[in-house]
């Protein structure tokens, strides 16, 4: 009989196989930029492993730069893992009129492409949790409360991106929201001076909430995209509108003088 040459299997250390699932966490946006872990008695209790073991995953990934330690105040997930933009870049971007446009057509790409796969791939939590913040949206409306209808509209849109289940999508999302969610309040203020466009925006959000949820990814996408040149052609009008009212004041003060 031919002797059979076997592998050795060896047990994965303790402490690797808890780095691997704080990192699958921290990936996945389960565990997100600034939150706190549990205690290291609490996650050993949790893993049902030993303190040591939690303390050196823990260890490595500070090492990696993934987790923070503060003196007396534990754990925390890096915070500057969400955004790979600089603060002042950020405001730079934000505070140009020209960027506003670009941004409209980022969005085109990445809540398009956000629609389509949480279509195709989302959950039926996933679907739960969209229409939750759907209806968060739409509760914002009433307080005619800009900055709290641009934060929920966001809250919309990291749902949809979290839906998808693209782990690199949903982070370039999470690193952009800052300035997308400025892109969003920036929006609002020019289009909040007509009704009929909001009103059309809500009908173009739930179309979008009810082609997810039904998976039709195609329909998803072709609404998101639908939503955003609406958009974009509103504030095109606006833009023009207010240019012949400040053209029209201009003479009417030339006039009397």
């Amino acid at each position: 009989m031919p002797k059979v040459a076997f592998k050795s299997i060896r047990q994965p250390k303790l402490s690797d196989v808890i780095q691997k699932e704080l990192e699958s966490l921290i990936l996945d946006g389960i565990l997100s930029p600034g939150q706190q872990l549990p205690p290291e008695r609490e996650l050993a209790k949790q893993f049902d492993v030993s303190r040591p073991s939690v303390r050196e995953a823990i260890q490595r990934l500070e090492a990696k730069g993934l987790l923070t330690r503060r003196q007396g105040g534990g754990t925390f997930v890096n915070e500057q893992l969400s955004s790979n933009l600089s603060d002042p870049l950020l405001n730079l971007l934000s505070s140009r009129a020209d960027t506003q446009r670009d941004l409209l057509e980022t969005r085109h790409a990445l809540e398009g492409i956000s629609a389509y796969f949480a279509a195709l791939r989302g959950t039926k939590e996933d679907f739960k949790r969209i229409s939750q913040c759907h209806q968060a949206m739409n509760t914002s409306l009433k307080s005619e409360d800009l900055n709290d209808e641009a934060s929920a509209i966001m809250g919309f849109l990291m749902a949809i991106a979290e839906a998808s289940h693209n782990v690199v999508l949903l982070h370039i999302v999470k690193s952009l929201s800052p300035l997308l969610e400025k892109n969003v309040l920036q929006n609002l203020k020019l289009l909040a001076e007509r009704e009929d466009a909001m009103q059309k925006l809500n009908e173009h959000r739930a179309m979008i909430v009810q082609a997810i949820i039904s998976g039709e990814p195609e329909k998803a996408s072709e609404m998101s995209h639908t939503h955003l040149a609406f958009i974009d052609e509103t504030l095109s009008d606006l833009t023009q509108e207010q240019g012949r009212r400040a053209r029209s004041l201009r003479r009417i003060q030339q006039n009397n003088q």
